[in-house]
């Protein structure tokens, strides 16, 4: 099996998309971190909404926003890269336009901006991913995916600590961050379509003919919804821990936060270049079994109560932290190696919804489980990510006889057209 043995920065950036590119990922980041982690805030403060409202309208943009996914998924496979890295940066400027043009009191249109917001954020991996896979190939790919992924965990870090620093300035300040995200999503799809990157969906990578079926993944795509919890836990389900079950200062909550984000950012590229002297699935099952020790660490973590439950529990995220680089290197990647590339439009799109389908239920899943105790929370995860790495490492076998199926039907097409020339 092909693997990187080392980085090097000029052709990572050629692999990601070109400079241009790279910058408009930049920017886009920056924007979201601007905005993003502080829109409930913004409801609450600046339209006056009540706490819950403003959580449920935000919730239904995510769940509505993933309807869009086939569509997306059949514009990708028709040809489409830029394009469509494009319009879901614009589709999130409307978003803030319409967030910017709220009046205080009015949800609905606050539910609309967040659906606005939500078809860009949900729409955006899926385009990124395509977009890269037609500029780089094999492990290349996987490491343009992985400094894509660092790059954009940069700039949200940045542009929340921007806009941390400018909360103090209440309401107004709110309302001037938004306009700049705004700018932000703007200049980023401008720079994402100067790219003028289309493909011909009739043939692969190396100018051969597409074909085969899409892939079913179904253990990948069930598997993936409980992966996905792995990101939620340093935003909601350790803070909610620390504070309500340990009573712990507030503060250890963001040092985790903090090293989180640093562990991705200079961990991504590095664990993704390292990691590719196994196959991807590989990879992915054994992500599955950090995180599982990781929950298991959380719970023990948890059981020794105030004083060093919180040192401890900071001191397992890192462990938490290397699953999830270990997962996010490894599942997108898989995805776009198993798709033929007529079809890699629709089989990201199925791999995103599964994403965004976890994301929307995990905040309600931790909460849900939290009061029940440790062991109900911490638990529960880990079995549940048990069960899934497994089915990540079974899934080879249907996947690999799939393709063997494939490769016999081929040999006899050519042998039989051989046969009919002689």
């Amino acid at each position: 099996m092909p693997t990187l043995t080392q980085i090097r920065p000029r052709a990572l950036v050629r692999a990601s998309g070109g400079p241009r590119y790279a910058v408009a990922l930049a920017v886009d980041a920056l924007g979201t971190g601007l905005l993003r982690p502080f829109l409930l805030l913004y409801g609450v403060t600046v339209l006056r909404l009540s706490a819950p409202v403003t959580g449920i309208a935000m919730t239904a943009g995510v769940v509505v926003g993933l309807v869009c996914m086939p569509a997306v998924g059949r514009w990708l496979d028709r040809g489409a890269r830029s394009t469509v890295v494009a319009a879901s940066m614009l589709v999130r400027v409307v978003g803030v336009a319409l967030l910017l043009a709220t009046p205080a009191g009015h949800a609905g249109q606050f539910a609309a901006a967040a659906l606005f917001l939500g078809i860009g954020n949900q729409a955006w991996p899926a385009a990124h991913a395509a977009l890269v896979a037609a500029v780089s190939h094999g492990r290349e790919r996987d490491t343009a995916l992985a400094a894509g992924r660092a790059l954009r965990n940069a700039g949200l870090g940045v542009g929340a600590l921007l806009a941390t620093a400018c909360l103090a300035g209440g309401a107004t300040a709110l309302q001037a961050m938004a306009a700049v995200t705004g700018l932000a999503y703007l200049t980023a799809a401008a720079l994402a379509w100067s790219v003028h990157l289309r493909v011909d969906p009739s043939t692969g990578p190396a100018g051969n003919a597409a074909s085969g079926p899409a892939p079913r993944m179904r253990g990948l795509l069930a598997a993936n919804v409980v992966y996905v919890f792995c990101l939620n836990v340093p935003e909601i389900a350790l803070p909610l821990v620390l504070v309500t079950q340990l009573h712990a200062s507030p503060v250890w909550s963001a040092a985790v936060f903090v090293a989180n984000t640093v562990l991705v950012v200079t961990l991504q590229v590095p664990v993704t270049v390292l990691m590719s002297r196994f196959s991807r699935r590989t990879v992915l099952a054994l992500a599955g079994v950090v995180l599982t020790a990781s929950y298991l660490g959380f719970l023990a973590a948890t059981s020794l109560g105030p004083g060093w439950g919180a040192p401890a529990v900071a001191a397992v995220s890192v462990l938490c932290t290397i699953g999830e680089i270990g997962y996010a290197g490894s599942a997108t990647a898989l995805v776009t190696a198993l798709a033929p590339p007529h079809l890699l439009g629709r089989t990201l799109a199925r791999f995103e919804l599964s994403t965004g389908f976890g994301l929307a239920v995990s905040p309600a899943a931790i909460t849900a489980l939290a009061p029940h105790g440790p062991a109900a929370l911490w638990g529960t995860l880990a079995a549940a990510t048990l069960v899934s790495a497994s089915a990540v490492a079974t899934e080879r076998g249907a996947a690999g006889g799939a393709r063997a199926r494939i490769l016999v039907q081929g040999r006899d097409l050519r042998r039989s057209k051989a046969l009919s020339k002689t």
